[in-house]
């Protein structure tokens, strides 16, 4: 009897919370990825969903790079915010993603689609994106039209009002 008590009580419990803010992603192709294709040399980074991907150096903006990976839990923080970015900016500044450091590729594809990103990820398997974004995770890039890098935030975003004033402080775009 007291088993079943304690299962009327938690389902009860649940029944009444608020539902899951699960939102459901997907691995996107990297062809989108705005770069200059007459580039040549740079990192090459294949695309988390095995198509062809980028050249870092080929990069063009406006843009913001992510770089994050499924293992750091400040880059699960913040994927909230670059999900409500994405969405306001889809049209005016791409966002891309690099994942990087991960044990096995499918840890970055399951991360994808169980932190509702719907915007193209490149996949560093062996830590040679480092030379050009440096080490550690989270780290965010905004890159100019030109493929400079304009500004390079370290550490998660925290709101949507710090990634919007940040992209129109250094790319010139007002979202």
């Amino acid at each position: 009897m007291k088993k079943l008590v304690i299962a009327a009580a938690l389902l009860l419990l649940t029944a009444c919370s608020p539902s899951s803010s699960f939102v459901q992603g997907e691995v996107v192709s990297c062809e989108s990825i705005s770069q200059d294709l007459i580039f040549t040399g740079g990192i090459k980074m294949d695309c988390l969903d095995r198509s062809e991907g980028a050249q870092l150096g080929a990069l063009r903006g406006p843009m913001v790079v992510n770089v994050w990976g499924s293992w750091c839990g400040p880059c699960k923080k913040e994927m909230p915010v670059l999900r409500a970015f994405h969405e306001r900016a889809k049209d005016k500044v791409q966002l891309i993603g690099v994942d990087v450091e991960e044990a096995n590729f499918d840890d970055g594809r399951t991360f994808v689609e169980r932190n509702g990103i719907t915007w193209p990820n490149l996949y560093d398997p062996d830590g040679r994106s480092r030379e050009y974004f440096g080490l550690g995770v989270p780290i965010t890039w905004f890159i100019a039209a030109d493929g400079s890098v304009a500004y390079k935030h370290i550490g998660i975003i925290n709101d949507l009002d710090e990634i919007l004033t940040l992209t129109e402080k250094h790319l010139g775009v007002r979202l």
